[in-house]
């Protein structure tokens, strides 16, 4: 089994919902296409964001787990930037179907939300993922804050897996939590792309950045 942890810059800070028109004004300027699909996973119907690069052969996905605030602008941007680096992003929405006023609803949502059903709805985004057309068979997940934890998780669920990035996620804490993983697994920890970030932490991200974006082109 081959296993790697990298310890590098964190890319990405939690961003609220609120306060997000920088994120927004991105997709809005981007020339990549973006949608909404809909997955069907088990019993429910969850709603996913895909955007796909501007190249003309196949190219390999990378689902997105947000973090603890939900599917934000800021986690579409992300997706925006990933297929900017050549890759087919996709971003399921694991509180679809609900609906919140304010961050701390959607955060105290997703607290609690069952385990299985996470697992199967990041199943049925890989299932779909896998079926994308313009997709060559290559699978990847990357993960922020409450997503990077579920990284490692997912990455000890999936097989199908080639690579994992987590950003900020909490690391497991036994041995059985790793013992399946048959990927690279990377870690990123430090913040940068807030509008407010410090010259340091601005450096990190993008000293991160282009780690990250030479560990996709080496996605097969």
């Amino acid at each position: 089994m081959k296993r790697g942890i990298l310890a590098l810059g964190l890319i990405f800070a939690a961003q609220s919902l609120l306060a997000q028109d920088w994120a927004k004004a991105r997709l809005n300027n981007s020339p990549r296409h973006g949608e909404w699909v809909e997955i069907k996973s088990g019993d429910r119907t969850i709603k996913a964001f895909v955007v796909y690069p501007e190249r003309k052969d196949k190219a390999p996905v990378v689902i997105v787990i947000h973090e603890i605030f939900g599917l934000s602008d800021w986690v579409r941007g992300l997706c925006d930037q990933l297929a900017e680096n050549g890759v087919i992003a996709i971003a399921p929405d694991l509180l679809s179907g609900q609906t919140f006023s304010d961050p701390d609803g959607a955060r105290k949502a997703i607290s609690a939300l069952p385990e299985p059903q996470i697992k199967a709805d990041l199943d049925a985004t890989s299932d779909y993922a896998l079926k994308i057309p313009a997709g060559n068979g290559t699978l990847a997940v990357c993960g922020f804050c409450w997503g990077g934890g579920w990284v490692f998780q997912y990455a000890n669920m999936n097989p199908k897996l080639k690579a994992a990035y987590s950003f900020y996620g909490t690391a497991p804490d036994e041995p059985a939590k790793v013992a399946n993983i048959a990927c690279p697994v990377y870690g990123f920890y430090r913040e940068g792309e807030k509008p407010d970030a410090n010259e340091g932490n601005r450096h990190a991200r993008d000293e991160a950045w282009t780690r990250w974006k030479t560990l996709l082109r080496q996605l097969p």
